[in-house]
Order: C-alpha cells, then structure tokens, then sequence
C-alpha cells in the first residue's frame, strides 16, 4: 500500500495526485514537489489515502514540505512572470511575429522561462529567442499550445456559470463531434454549443453513452405505437425522462399524450427479411433437370443416368445418358433430335448450281514440284547413257 496526497498548482486547478513519503500532510499544507517540469510549490488539497502501488505508472514522489521561504520565493516568482510578459509582448511586437503570448512560467528553481504562445501556422521565432535570452540571462523555451490548452491555462466561467471544466478538473481532452448536438437535440447555433475556446463544449460528452443506451430502447419518432390511451404515432422523444410524446387521433381531432416508456408498446416492429428462397425456385450447381413427358409425368435426369417410368411403375434407366457419354445431354438449349448445339450445320444455297458443285468436289491438281536431287540424278543418268552409246 502506498500513502498519497492531493496536489494543486497555482497555475492549475487540476489536482495530481503524489506519493507522501511518510510526511505527515493535511488539506492546507504546502509542499514542494518532484514535477515534469521540475521541482514546483503546491498545495495539498486532498489528505493521505492508501491505494495498492503500481509497478506500470509508478507515483512522483513530495520532497519536502515547503518553508516560509519556498513560500516567499514562490510569490516573487508570480512578480517576475509579470514583467517577463510585458518585455516579451514588446520583443514579439519588434520582430513582428504573428503568435499570440498566452502565459509565462518562471522553474521554482529559476533555472529556465516557459513562454506559451499560440499561432496558426509555423513561426519562426529563433531571433526572438535570442533576443530574450541576453535580457533574462537564463534558458528560455517557447511552446506553441492550442485554443484548447489556451483556455486551459488561462481559465474561466463556461455557460453554464461554472468554473470551466478543463480548467478545473479534466485531465486530458475528448473528441466532441456535432453529432452529438444533434442526438441530444441541442441548438445547432455554434455560439450556443461551443465554449470560452471557440471550440464545441467538453459537457457534451458527459452525456453522450446515455442518450446512445437509451435511444436503442425507445421508438423512433413517425413509428406507430401501443399506448393505454388507444394507438398513436410517435413525434418526440425524451431522452434524459425517457418518456414517449404520442400523437393519438380520435375522429377529427388529434391530442399529443406523453407516456413513460414502460407504458409504450410498438406495433410496426421491423420484419427480418427471409432468406429462404421462394417454392420452385432451385438452386444453381444441382445436377438434376426436371421435365415432363407427354402424359404430364416428370421425368428426372440425374448423376450419370436419366430414366423415366413405364407403364409397369418400373423405373428404365439409360446408363449411357450421363454427361460423359452425352456432355449435352440434360443441358439447356440440348436439341430432342440429339443433335448437339454448336455443331456446324449444312445449309443448301438456292444460287449454288450443278456445276459448281463439281468443281467443289474435285480437289484441284497440285503441281509436281521438282526437288534439287531429282533434277541431279536426272542428269547423272542421261550422261551416262551417252557415254555408253559413244563406246559401241
């Protein structure tokens, strides 16, 4: 178990919470921490409470209770960041840089000066920089924070007359989207919506799992509807009472009711759709074709074989009507003379005349075509039979 404490800076409403290190420490007390911005004065706001420690986010630790003289130093701190605002407005006037100066820090151990600033783009202030740094004589830091973080540091009251809330207790910044406003059925005037940042309000996600919860339960409005005054249309919806507006109509005349949810029965509820495809209606890739014959039996081809029943109630099968021995067999589009689709088909040409039927069915004569080694033993033959006849 370790003991903590409940810290607040003076620059922050936030509180942070700090291991006690066996101090004994009560609301009121001030006491110098250990900070990830270095050693800084607070305030305990929150007494000692045991929590089981954690290995994965290990607590920073309260160095000492703070003196009359932290105290002191503390105060002259909040003067300097006074004057370190005012020089650094002039110096960011001088070099006419487009950033807006919300906040100065001074370390408590004055080691360094935080200057937070806010811009729309990119600033180059490496001049600036220099020029602070040879009138403080110290290490300067420029930040550049959002309209959010702005607020934040600068604090104030929101619409609702309250201390805005990342100003006092937010850790850290949700998404809000207009969507939102429209399911929580708020004015989409930005002037209403938005906070002392411009922004859309924090508050509006406080609320948002609620309304997403209970809408699921209450009917949509146009929807007709069940109530103990009779039957009725749906026209407004009260998320936060969860209570139903019901425009119920008698004669000529119609009356808005409002019913608590409980009371309300829905009457038009939403049809699952049926997957089931309709009768007669058959699947693609079944291998059985129906038909029927002409004495208005169906006949079934099925597998490898097709069969029909005689007029003994006996099934005749042919096991050569299968796909392989007739791949058209059973197909649509197959022809009952069983001739195959796709085959070419003779057609005669009442312009064709006999003669030209002749002449198509004597194939033209090919000419010899005389090879090089013919044509030389040819000539190898006749000089011999010359030479034989010149002897005798």
């Amino acid at each position: 178990m370790v003991k903590i404490v409940g810290i607040q800076f003076q620059n922050n409403g936030k509180i942070h919470y700090f291991d006690a290190c066996d101090l004994m420490l009560k609301p009121g007390d001030y006491v110098v921490a250990d900070t990830a911005k270095g050693l800084d004065l607070g305030e305990v706001v929150i007494g000692i409470r045991e929590v089981e420690e954690s290995a994965n986010a290990p607590m920073r630790k309260i160095v000492r209770i703070a003196t009359p003289q932290d105290v002191q130093h503390s105060s002259e701190n909040r003067e300097k960041e006074r004057e370190a605002y005012q020089t650094c407005q002039k110096k960011i006037a001088e070099h006419q840089l487009d950033m807006k100066l919300v906040s100065v820090e001074y370390a408590f151990d004055n080691s360094k000066i935080l200057f937070y600033f806010t811009a729309n783009g990119r600033v180059d202030f490496r001049s600036l920089v220099k020029d602070l740094a040879s009138v403080f004589k110290m290490r300067i830091e420029l930040r550049q924070i959002g309209v959010r973080d702005e607020a934040k540091m600068l604090g104030g009251l929101g619409p609702c007359g309250r201390p805005i809330c990342c100003g006092a207790f937010l850790d850290e910044f949700q998404p809000v989207s207009i969507k939102m406003a429209k399911e929580q059925n708020l004015s989409l005037n930005p002037t209403k919506i938005s906070g002392v940042c411009g922004r859309l309000m924090c508050c509006l996600k406080y609320e948002q799992d609620h309304y997403e919860q209970t809408r699921k339960k209450m009917p949509k409005t146009g929807r007709e509807v069940s109530t103990p005054a009779g039957t009725g249309i749906v026209s407004d919806l009260n998320i936060l009472k969860e209570t139903v507006s019901v425009r119920i109509t008698t004669g000529d005349s119609s009356e808005i009711k409002e019913f608590p949810l409980e009371d309300i029965i829905r009457t038009d509820a939403e049809k699952t759709p049926d997957k089931t495809p309709p009768a007669g209606k058959k699947n693609r890739g079944t291998a059985e074709n129906d038909s029927r014959n002409g004495n208005g039996e169906r006949e079934r081809a099925s597998g490898n074989e097709s069969g029909r029943d005689n007029g003994n109630g006996q099934r005749e099968t042919r096991p050569d009507a299968g796909p392989q021995a007739h791949p058209q067999e059973g197909r649509k589009g197959a022809r009952k003379d069983g001739q195959q689709l796709g085959k070419p088909v003779r057609r005669e040409n009442p312009n064709r005349t006999k003669e030209d039927d002749v002449t198509a069915e004597q194939p033209a004569p090919v000419p010899e075509q005389k090879t090089e080694a013919a044509t030389t033993r040819g000539s190898w033959a006749d000089a011999l039979q010359k030479a034989m006849d010149a002897i005798n």
